[in-house]
This record gives structure tokens, C-alpha cells and sequence, in this order.
């Protein structure tokens, strides 16, 4: 079962000005394991990232999908609330859901956000926008399983695209969030590794 982990490398970067400097960004993959995600993480970034690279950290980062728009490179984390009746006790409760969206700005990030949510069956509020400063996202990715010897316990269906958009999902990751409080929701962090602590 996949999951989202965001992991923050940091390497030394080459400036707009021809200037180094050492810098730490995050990145969100879906991956099974700590383990995996730090795998994945030097797989995928071996070829784009000049020189040395580390994972100075490994947190499981809890959202439901990922929608991404060709026109945009900045990420937003949207918070949506909706109430879920259950039949079997017969009351209503809040449910909360994060979502991930690329967008130029938090106004288009919002009427993004409502337009991929517009099939939910239930209304729906939106109490909190911020901007997230992942750098790249790499989904599930088969072929990388492969060809590193790891077979995926469950298959992932292609991400679904329309008129620019891709909406990824991780296995796993659709999990109802009851009641976050909003430290929880500020941190993204639900089981994190770190290695200075080691």
C-alpha cells in the first residue's frame, strides 16, 4: 500500500546568480515504507540534482489527491470540511480531507479546488488554503518498482488527466482525517524521521 511521504533533501544549489548555496527542499512521493520513500527519493533525484545529495528528513504526509495543473508550479494545501452521515448510528459527523493543487495564486488555488471537487455528493467547506513549498512531486511509479527489485503489494490505476489536470492518488492515502486540530493540520506531520536525532 502506497502513502505520501514528504522528504527534505539538502545539496548544494547553483543561483539565477551563478552563486552557490546550500539549501534543503522538500519533495512528496508515494512510497510503501520510510525505507522506500528514501530509496525512491535518491532514485529519482540521482539525475537531476548536480553532485552530493542528503535526506536530512521523512514525514508521512496525509492527503487524499493531488491535483496538478500543467500551468502552475506552486503547490497549495487546501483543507475541506464536509459532514458524512452514518446510517448505522444515525448521526452526522465532520469529516476533514486535505488536498494538494497546483495554481498560480490562492484565489485560483481555491476555484481549482472547487472545480475537482465538484462531484462530491455533499456540501462542502473550504476553511483553509496555504501554500506548500514542495519542490516536485513524484507519484507511484511501476516501472521504477521494477526495475529496483521491489514489487508493489497493490496495483495503482494511471492518474487520471483532464484538460490539463493530473490527479494523482496514493493507495491508502484516502484515509478520513476525524478531527484535526490545526497544529496537526500546520505541521503535515503525522510519523516523522529525523537524522539528526540519531
Amino acid at each position: 500500500m502506497n502513502n505520501w511521504f514528504t522528504v527534505k533533501v539538502k545539496y548544494t544549489k547553483q543561483m539565477d546568480n551563478g552563486a552557490l548555496k546550500r539549501v534543503s527542499e522538500p519533495y512528496l512521493l508515494a512510497a510503501m515504507t520510510f525505507t522506500d520513500a528514501e530509496a525512491r527519493i535518491y532514485e529519482e533525484l540521482g539525475a537531476l540534482i548536480r553532485g552530493e545529495f542528503n535526506v536530512v528528513g521523512i514525514a508521512r504526509t496525509e492527503l487524499n489527491d493531488i491535483f496538478a495543473y500543467d500551468d502552475a508550479e506552486t503547490w497549495y494545501k487546501c483543507r475541506v470540511r464536509y459532514e458524512n452521515f452514518d446510517a448505522d448510528s444515525e448521526k452526522s459527523k465532520k469529516v476533514t480531507q486535505n488536498f494538494l493543487v497546483s495554481a498560480n495564486n490562492v484565489k485560483e488555488a481555491y476555484e481549482r479546488i472547487q472545480e475537482s471537487l465538484k462531484t462530491l455528493m455533499v456540501d462542502f467547506e473550504i476553511p483553509s488554503i496555504v501554500y506548500s513549498p514542495i519542490v516536485d512531486i513524484f507519484p507511484y511509479n511501476e516501472d521504477l518498482d521494477r526495475e529496483i527489485s521491489r514489487r508493489p503489494i497493490e496495483e495503482e490505476e494511471e492518474p487520471l488527466t483532464n484538460a490539463g489536470k493530473v490527479v494523482y492518488s496514493a493507495a491508502g492515502s484516502d484515509v478520513e482525517d476525524d478531527e484535526i486540530d490545526e497544529e496537526e493540520f500546520d505541521s503535515e506531520v503525522e510519523d516523522e524521521y529525523d537524522e539528526n536525532e540519531n
